[in-house]
């Protein structure tokens, strides 16, 4: 069933499902190639050089994202990023021009499943290693009222595979570690985070290979 804790009991009460979990780039919501729009607003074409500056400019922010934990830091983080793009370019970019390029939308199956999940009383957390912006990007993509709470690293003070950034999505969850499920996308941070905070995971992939392929097929590992 994949979950983590192997030697955890089926079907008591202990063990009864009472909250999901969930990652968000890659298990809630996907984005789009920047570099393509990019491109368009640069009246350039999509190439392999634009593409790499891009995925640099993501690979940073991926490292520094815990950082942008309020307005006035979220703004330097993007700043630095905006930085680094243009560095890797060789030419200026703004900040402006660099966010009009970040476009996420939510995978197809993401509101359906929350909406089945939450009609078998499951409380729904949204944890992920982001900054302070998360909660407006569910919200645009649709997801912000399917949700019980988000939880992100720059709000958390650590960022996932530290275990410690799901004391807080517990709390809003009303629930220990053992009647939570957790749902990531990634092995080494999401399913290693859960598995040290000592709560039941999946691995989802949508081309297949994991626990599972589609968020709506959560509910066939709850425990009820």
């Amino acid at each position: 069933m994949g979950f983590l804790r192997e030697n955890a009991p089926v079907s008591s009460a202990a063990s009864t499902t009472r909250a999901v979990l969930l990652d968000a780039l890659g298990t809630l919501v996907e984005l789009e190639p920047p570099w393509i729009h990019l491109a368009d607003a640069l009246g350039v074409q999509p190439d392999e050089p634009l593409a790499r500056a891009v995925r640099a400019e993501m690979d940073y922010y991926r490292d520094h994202s815990h950082e942008g934990h309020d307005a006035d830091s979220l703004a330097e983080l993007r700043r630095r990023c905006a930085a680094v793009l243009s560095r890797e370019l060789g030419r200026e970019i703004s900040v402006e021009t660099m966010m009009a390029a970040i476009r996420f939308r939510a995978f197809p199956d993401a509101a359906p499943a929350l909406a089945e999940l939450r009609g078998l009383g499951m409380r729904l957390v949204c944890v992920s290693n982001w900054d302070v912006s998360l909660p407006e990007v569910l919200e645009r993509c649709g997801l912000g009222g399917a949700l019980d709470g988000v939880v992100t690293s720059a709000l958390a003070g650590v960022r996932k595979p530290d275990p410690a950034i799901f004391a807080p999505a517990l709390e809003l969850a009303g629930c220990p570690p053992a009647n939570a499920l957790y749902v990531g996308d990634t092995p080494a941070d999401d399913l290693a985070a859960a598995r040290a905070a000592g709560i039941p995971a999946l691995l989802i992939d949508r081309a297949g290979g994991a626990d599972i392929d589609s968020l709506e097929a959560i509910r066939h590992h709850l425990q009820l």
